[in-house]
């Protein structure tokens, strides 16, 4: 049995996971960001504490302990680099937890597991190489490859979301202008369609749509407008896919994967978002002909991170 941690903004949650991706015990905890690090440190100690004592309880063995954080991992350090929603820089996680058990603890990417917890019971399942991108607030990525997460020789790759696609109207939080999730992220969505409002394009469909949803632009609004036939937003979700397609094939070209997986909340498009993105794909990738890599919605919803995180292990 493994436990595995989903840390985030809003919530730490925890399970205990069978090697089948089974969960068999669940726990959380508010996050409480705001009262810093050592609290919810403590937090998290209570919460690994009572998953220990009902494994025991069962007689279960507890293999390792896995944490998926929303940042950036140094397993050779057991530091948290940067985690931006947690308001975390250099926090020493994985040092002061190892100190309170001896068991392997492991930590890595929220997306890097939840692309693990794919492998293990999603979508890409039986594929040796495979990539999982999150299309949400941002844009974030894992990479398998030969069943093994691949991080690169600093733990700092894998960031899919920040490769330069084109020239855009703003820069990413990063502070480079052009990268991917500047075009494909639910942010990015919304800012492009506000943007096209602001440049005169008043649909009155449009308008009334987004007025009945509190005058907010998301991307499900935008989405069911588009496949409605509304112009404005078809004009801005083909330019979200076009860019979309660019970075798929970007990795194509490059590490040629079985599988890319899309998650988040932009892939609640469904099938309508699938389909733009092969018809547009092809044009980029260098190989036309034969074989080529797939591109499927993600299987897994809220659950990815508890078992990614828990399996952490069996893909280092």
């Amino acid at each position: 049995m493994y436990i595995g941690i989903d840390i985030g903004g809003t919530s730490i949650k925890i399970g205990i996971v069978d090697g089948n991706g089974e969960i068999i015990y669940h726990d959380s905890t508010l996050t409480k960001v705001e009262l810093g690090y050592k609290k919810v440190k403590d937090n998290l100690i209570d919460l690994i504490n009572k998953a220990i004592k009902f494994s025991k309880s069962e007689g279960y063995d507890i293999k390792s302990i896995g944490i998926g954080v929303p940042g950036i991992a140094d397993p050779n350090s057991d530091y948290i680099v940067y985690a931006t929603n947690l308001k975390w820089t250099n926090v020493p996680l994985g040092k002061d937890l190892k100190s309170n058990y001896d068991i392997p603890i492991y930590i890595d990417n929220d997306a890097t597991v939840a692309g693990i917890a794919e492998s293990v019971k999603g979508v890409t399942k039986g594929y040796k190489n495979s990539v999982f991108l999150t299309l949400g607030t941002g844009v974030g990525s894992g990479i398998i490859i030969n069943d093994r997460v691949y991080s690169g020789s600093h733990n700092k790759g894998a960031e899919i979301g920040h490769i330069i696609v084109g020239e855009n109207f703003y820069d990413c939080n990063c502070g480079n202008n052009g990268c991917l999730e500047t075009f494909t992220s639910a942010t990015a969505i919304a800012k492009y369609t506000n943007k096209l409002i602001n440049e005169g394009n008043n649909d009155e469909e449009f308008m009334k749509a987004l007025k009945s949803n509190d005058d907010l632009i998301d991307t499900k609004l935008v989405f069911e407008l588009a496949k409605k036939g509304n112009k404005l937003a078809i004009k801005s979700v083909e330019r979200m896919t076009d860019y979309l397609a660019i970075g798929l094939a970007n990795i194509i070209n490059l590490i040629d994967p079985d599988i890319i997986a899309i998650g988040g909340g932009v892939s609640k498009a469904g099938e309508y978002l699938i389909e733009k993105i092969n018809k547009k794909i092809i044009n980029y990738v260098i190989f036309k002909e034969g074989k080529i890599t797939q591109i499927r919605l993600s299987k897994l919803g809220n659950e990815a991170g508890i078992i990614g995180a828990a399996l952490i292990s069996e893909y280092k």
